[in-house]
């Protein structure tokens, strides 16, 4: 069974969705590939209380790392991708190329980034740590905008 709610945030709403209370779901306001609303189910803080204060405490900078349930809904290829991006440190990044040499294909940046675009859980699942080959910001579901000010905000350049 699915549920949401809509937090505040430095970037902007936030809509967290849960099935059976796992979060499934972190997306930002006008999100490239954001599901419909009707997709989320019923509007319940019930679920979120611990994904809540894990974000307030990131957003407070005294969070690096999140420990959360998460259920992933994608592809095999997809959730492979997602983990890689759970691997990335906080305040650092990572190249397309180099998702796709630790998933043991380096010719697959390309589909590496489509993956990474379709990310549903952000931030949580930090796709905004991902840059283009030479160090260039490149796609973010959420806006450049946004994947510039969350980097700035974890390496300590600005506060949100």
């Amino acid at each position: 069974m699915k549920q949401h709610t809509v937090i505040e945030s430095p970037y902007g709403p936030l809509t967290l969705v849960a099935d059976d209370g796992a979060l499934c779901g972190l997306y930002m306001t006008e999100q490239r590939h954001r599901p419909p609303e009707e997709t989320f189910g019923d509007r319940d803080d019930t679920p979120f209380g611990e994904t809540e204060e894990q974000l307030a405490a990131y957003f407070a900078g005294e969070l690096k790392e999140f420990s959360l349930e998460l259920r992933l809904y994608g592809t095999p290829f997809q959730r492979s991708v997602w983990e890689q991006l759970c691997r990335i440190p906080y305040g650092e990044t990572r190249s397309y190329g180099e998702l796709a040499e630790a998933l043991g294909n380096p010719a697959a940046s390309r589909a590496v980034g489509l993956a990474n675009g379709k990310n549903p859980i952000g931030i949580i699942v930090p796709c905004h740590r991902v840059v283009g080959a030479n160090g260039s910001l490149t796609g973010y579901g959420g806006g450049l905008d946004r994947k510039q000010r969350l980097l700035n905000f974890e390496r300590g350049t600005s506060l949100f």
